[in-house]
C-alpha cells in the first residue's frame, strides 16, 4: 500500500483507490496526480495476486481476500482525519460494493467506474461447466483472460505502455474465476444491503469488457439517498485512460468536492 499526500495547504479529503483485474496502481498516475492537484490525498494498493504482489499472481481463495485489503486501506485513508472516498474500477468495482455490503467502514462517498457486474463475453457453457469441476480438483489451474488487445481503452499512450508492461495478469486461475462469480451473484442479487452512502456510477458507453445493461440494472434497483449515473457514449471500459478523461475527470472531482 502507498499514500500520495497533497500539497495543497487545505487538503479536502482522501480517496481510496482500487484497480480492476490484471491492472496495478501504476496504471493509475494520471488519475492520482489530477486527485493531488485538486487537493486530494491518495491511498492504493495492489490487491493480492496483482501487479506487485509476488505470491500467486492471478489466484485467489476467496473474493474476501480483495475485502479484507479494502478494509484496511480505508481504514489508513481514515487516519488522515477528513472524509474518505472510495473509487473502484471493474473488478475493483465490484470489490467495493461487496466491501460495502459485508463490512462497516468510514466512507463518505463511493465512485464507481464500470464496474464489473456482469460480462460482455462471459465463457461458453462448456467452459463455464469445466470450471465448476475444476475448481474443485485443480483451482489453481489458470487459464488465459483472452481480453481482445485494446479492448480496454481507446488512448495509445497506455496501449503501448502496456504491451511491454510484465506485471499486468493476463492469466487467471480456476478459483479466482468462480469467485468473481459468486462476487457478481452476490452482488446483484444482495442489491439491498449496499449501504445508503452517496454513490457516482462513470460508466462506459462502449464497453467491450464490463456488460453495461447489468451495471444499469444494479444501479436501478439500489435505493440510496443519493445516486448518479453518467455514461459516457463512445468511451471503452476504462474511461479515467480514455482520450476525453479530463471531461470524466471534471465529474469525478465535482462529485468529491460536493462532499468535501
Amino acid at each position: 500500500m502507498w499514500t500520495w499526500k497533497s500539497s495543497k495547504e487545505h487538503s479536502k479529503g482522501t480517496v481510496v483507490l482500487v484497480h480492476g483485474a490484471g491492472e496495478y496502481h501504476r496504471r493509475y498516475e494520471w488519475v492520482i496526480r489530477r486527485l493531488n492537484e485538486s487537493g486530494y490525498h491518495c491511498v492504493m494498493g495492489d490487491l493480492p495476486g496483482q501487479g506487485t504482489t509476488t505470491r500467486r499472481r492471478g489466484h485467489i481463495n476467496s473474493f474476501n481476500d480483495y475485502i479484507q485489503e479494502i478494509e484496511g486501506w480505508v481504514h489508513t485513508a481514515a487516519g488522515f482525519g477528513l472524509p474518505v472516498f472510495l473509487f473502484g474500477h471493474s473488478m475493483g468495482g465490484l470489490a467495493v460494493i461487496r466491501s460495502l455490503m459485508e463490512k462497516e467502514m468510514p466512507v463518505t462517498a463511493v465512485v464507481l467506474s464500470s464496474p464489473c457486474l456482469g460480462l460482455v463475453n462471459p465463457p461458453s457453457k462448456g467452459k463455464e461447466a469445466l470450471s465448476l469441476v475444476l475448481n474443485k480438483i485443480a483451482p489453481s489451474v489458470k487459464f488465459s483472460t483472452n481480453l481482445p488487445p485494446g479492448s480496454g481503452t481507446r488512448n495509445e499512450e497506455m496501449r503501448m505502455r502496456d504491451e511491454g508492461d510484465m506485471l499486468l495478469v493476463k492469466k487467471v486461475s480456476v478459483r479466482w474465476y468462480r469467485e468473481l462469480t459468486l462476487a457478481m451473484k452476490a452482488a446483484m442479487e444482495g442489491y439491498k444491503r449496499f449501504p445508503d452512502v452517496p454513490l457516482l456510477v462513470l460508466q462506459a458507453g462502449n464497453d467491450l469488457i464490463v456488460d453495461k445493461d447489468s451495471v444499469r440494472q444494479w444501479f436501478s434497483a439500489i435505493d440510496l439517498g443519493e445516486r448518479s449515473f453518467k455514461e459516457f457514449p463512445d468511451l471503452y471500459h476504462e474511461v479515467l485512460n480514455e482520450p476525453e478523461r479530463e471531461h470524466v475527470y471534471t465529474y469525478l472531482e465535482k462529485f468529491l468536492h460536493l462532499h468535501s
